[in-house]
Formats: C-alpha cells, sequence, structure tokens
C-alpha cells in the first residue's frame, strides 16, 4: 500500500471519472494474497478475498475488483454484469 506523508497507509490507486452523468470508479488492483485471487472473468471468481463488505447493503468488494451482491449477483470490474443465481 502506499503512503501517505503521515506515514498513514492507502488502499491502491484509484481515479474518478464522470461518464453521462454518472461517477464511474475504477480501481487498479494488484492481489498479493498467496496463491493468488482468481480473475474476475474465472468461474470461481467468487473465492477471491474480501476487501469491503456492507451486508446491511447487502454487498461485498473482492480483491480481484468484482462486487458480489446477496444473491450471488455480480459486476464486473470491466463493467459486466452477472445476473443473481438461483439457490
Amino acid at each position: 500500500m502506499p503512503v501517505t506523508t503521515s506515514g498513514a497507509s492507502q488502499p491502491e490507486a484509484s481515479t474518478t471519472r464522470a461518464v453521462t452523468g454518472a461517477t464511474i470508479m475504477h480501481t487498479a488492483t494488484i492481489c498479493h494474497h498467496e496463491p493468488t485471487c482468481p480473475p474476475p472473468d474465472a468461474a470461481d471468481r467468487y473465492r477471491a478475498h474480501v476487501l469491503a463488505s456492507h451486508p446491511e447493503q447487502g454487498w461485498s468488494l473482492l480483491c480481484n475488483g468484482v462486487i458480489v451482491f446477496d444473491d450471488l449477483g455480480a459486476l464486473l470490474p470491466d463493467s459486466g454484469l452477472l445476473p443473481a443465481q438461483s439457490r
């Protein structure tokens, strides 16, 4: 993680850009886990480590950039969408 001038750690670099009125956050993710987390296009993408969990809102951000919802639907880093899974 990058370190600020105060010595505090910061998450990986991110950029925000406006596209047709919506704000899109793109985060440069590099997995430092051993073994590395599966890429977002792999069938086992859900096995990646959780970076941020918001159960009160029903979603989690995985290390590979995938946003997973409680119904197992997902948003991929390339703006792809996976529909909810039936349980």
